[in-house]
């Protein structure tokens, strides 16, 4: 990380680290490989995973770990270890995200410009944010399909999964809020085809999610050293 992280640079009244903007549209071969070995705001809430009970209780999960070794694979190979596999969900969100876009700048009344994938200036951490929204705002937009997701957020107003996540996209940034939309065309003959979300920047949630990255990329690089080792030599 920098000398002074984006909390502690808050905290003292520096402005943030400025962060880098690829722009590579979602899902390109360009894109998967700007994404190659960097923490992503979709995994920050598996990185994040510990275990709550038994010998090892507060250690990383096993998709923890194993979200850290991929990562290390990655920085070595700079290569997506999946070579860029998409999942038809994640297909389905890329396509209907300029409608989803489309319906937040009437929506809201905001002009939402794409920025592709952005990083800290230190490449470790890294956000596909959907959108940026003037100097304070930005976008995220979630087509989803599961009927138990959409239960949460749309009957019970529960965002909480996707916190990480919007909060890493500020936590990056910099930005002060972050609407977090949910874009389903199923429900358009009853209006509820788009709903959103502006979630404000909370940097106590930051705070604790920062440091929790860090011991994850520490992880990362542990799992990268080891992976740099030569091989012993058979007797």
């Amino acid at each position: 990380m920098n000398a002074v992280t984006t909390t502690e640079a808050a905290a003292i009244g520096l402005a943030a680290p400025a962060f880098i903007v690829h722009f590579h549209a979602q899902g390109t071969d360009e894109w998967k490989q700007a994404r190659a070995g960097v923490i992503t705001a979709s995994m920050f809430k598996t990185a994040r995973e510990r275990l709550k009970s038994g010998p090892n209780k507060g250690q990383p999960t096993e998709a923890a770990r194993n979200y850290a070794f991929r990562t290390a694979i990655e920085r070595i190979s700079k290569e997506p270890l999946d070579e860029g596999f998409e999942t038809w969900q994640m297909k389905r969100g890329h396509e209907l995200e300029p409608a989803a876009r489309a319906c937040h700048e009437q929506h809201a009344q905001v002009i939402v410009d794409v920025c592709g994938f952005v990083t800290t200036p230190d490449a470790l951490f890294g956000a596909s944010a959907d959108g940026l929204i003037g100097a304070d705002g930005g976008a995220e937009y979630k087509c989803l399909v599961s009927p138990e997701r959409l239960r949460d957020t749309l009957v019970l107003n529960d965002i909480s999964d996707f916190m990480d996540q919007v909060q890493g996209g500020m936590w990056i940034t910099g930005r002060k809020w972050w609407d977090f939309c949910i874009y389903c065309p199923a429900l358009a003959p009853v209006g509820r085809d788009f709903s959103r979300w502006r979630v404000p920047r909370d940097d106590e949630y930051i705070a604790a999610l920062e440091q929790d990255l860090i011991e994850f990329s520490r992880l990362v690089g542990t799992y990268e050293q080891e992976l740099r080792k030569p091989l012993p030599m058979a007797a």
